[in-house]
C-alpha cells in the first residue's frame, strides 16, 4: 500500500515541538499565546503581537526585544520564522536591530494614538480638526441613494455633497472620511475642506451643528481604504458613523469614518443610574456627557 506523505508549510516547526513553551520573565510570558490556531503566517502573527505591544507602551523605547531564539522557543516554531518576524518589525520602524546587541524598540514621534470621547462633545471635534493634517481625495456633488437619502431624512436622488478626506498625525494616517452633506448646506468646496474641520465649515454657512447620532463597530479595510491608510487589505478598523444635526434639529451631514486601531483611541465614562433614570428595574450604566477629542 502506497503511502502519502505531507508536506509541512514552510516556516512551521513539528507538532510535538509546536506546543506551548513557557520562558520566564516578564517579557516571555506577555509575548507567549497560542498563535497555532489562525490561518495567518505565524512570523506576521509574531509581529502582530509585538507591534501591539510597543504601540500600547509595554514596550518602551531602547526596551529589549526578544531574539530570534528566545521568540522560537516563546511560540514554538523555527529561528527562521522568528527572524522573519522581527524583520518585520525593523521593516516598520517600529524596533532597532544592531549586531552583537540584539534588537530594541525604536523611538517613536511623540504624540501617541490621537483620543476621542465617545460621548462625541461637539466643540472638541472642531479642535482636533484642526490640529491633525488632511488630504481630500474626493469632493463632488452626486444624487443621494437610499441609505444617504434616509440618514440626511432628504428624497431618494437630492443633490448632496460627497466628500472623501484621510487625516493624519505625525506617525502616518490614522483616518478614512466619508461625508455627505444637503447640497443648501454644503457651502464649501474641495479647497476649504483642505483648510478647517467639516463643523467649522458648516458653521461659517450660518448653520449651528448642535446634536448628533452616532454608531459604533468594526469593520474591515477593503483595497481603497487599505491603501490610503497604509494598512493591510482586511486589517480591523474602528467605524463611527454619525448624523448631524442643527438647532432646528435638521441633519446637516452623514460621516462614516473609519480608523486605525493603534492609532486611535475612543473612551467613555460612566455613571450609574437609578431606576428613576433608567425606567427599569436596578440599576444601570449610563454615558456622562463631557468634552474630548474628536475625530471630524
Amino acid at each position: 500500500m502506497n503511502s502519502v506523505r505531507t508536506r509541512r508549510p514552510e516556516g512551521r516547526a513539528p507538532r510535538a515541538q509546536r506546543s506551548a513553551a513557557t520562558v520566564s520573565g516578564p517579557v516571555s510570558r506577555a509575548v507567549s499565546g497560542a498563535v497555532r490556531q489562525f490561518q495567518s503566517p505565524l512570523y506576521h502573527q509574531i509581529f502582530l503581537i509585538l507591534k501591539h505591544r510597543i504601540l500600547e507602551g509595554e514596550l518602551a523605547a531602547g526596551d529589549g526585544v526578544p531574539g530570534e531564539q528566545e521568540l522560537a522557543q516563546i511560540h514554538g516554531v523555527s529561528r527562521i520564522t522568528a527572524k522573519r518576524a522581527l524583520d518585520e518589525l525593523a521593516a516598520a520602524g517600529l524596533v532597532v536591530r544592531e549586531r552583537g546587541r540584539g534588537t530594541s524598540v525604536a523611538a517613536r514621534p511623540a504624540g501617541g494614538p490621537v483620543r476621542a470621547d465617545a460621548t462625541g462633545a461637539m466643540d472638541p471635534l472642531i479642535i482636533m480638526g484642526g490640529a491633525t493634517e488632511v488630504r481630500v481625495l474626493e469632493c463632488e456633488v452626486i444624487a443621494a441613494d437610499r441609505a444617504v437619502a434616509e440618514a440626511l431624512e432628504i428624497a431618494r436622488g437630492a443633490p448632496v455633497q460627497r466628500a472623501v478626506r484621510v487625516r493624519r498625525i505625525a506617525e502616518g494616517p490614522f483616518s478614512y472620511l466619508t461625508t455627505h452633506v444637503p447640497a443648501w448646506a454644503a457651502a464649501f468646496d474641495a479647497a476649504d475642506l483642505a483648510e478647517a474641520p467639516m463643523l467649522a465649515l458648516l458653521e461659517r454657512t450660518g448653520l449651528r451643528p448642535s446634536s448628533a447620532t452616532q454608531e459604533l463597530s468594526v469593520t474591515l479595510a477593503d483595497a481603497t481604504v487599505a491603501e490610503h491608510l497604509a494598512v493591510d487589505v482586511g486589517a480591523p478598523l474602528m467605524r463611527v458613523r454619525r448624523v448631524v444635526r442643527d438647532q432646528a434639529g435638521r441633519a446637516i451631514e452623514l460621516i462614516e469614518a473609519l480608523y486605525r486601531c493603534d492609532r486611535y483611541r475612543m473612551t467613555m465614562s460612566l455613571t450609574r443610574a437609578g431606576a428613576e433614570e433608567t425606567g427599569a428595574d436596578g440599576k444601570s450604566w449610563g454615558a456622562v456627557w463631557h468634552s474630548g477629542e474628536g475625530q471630524e
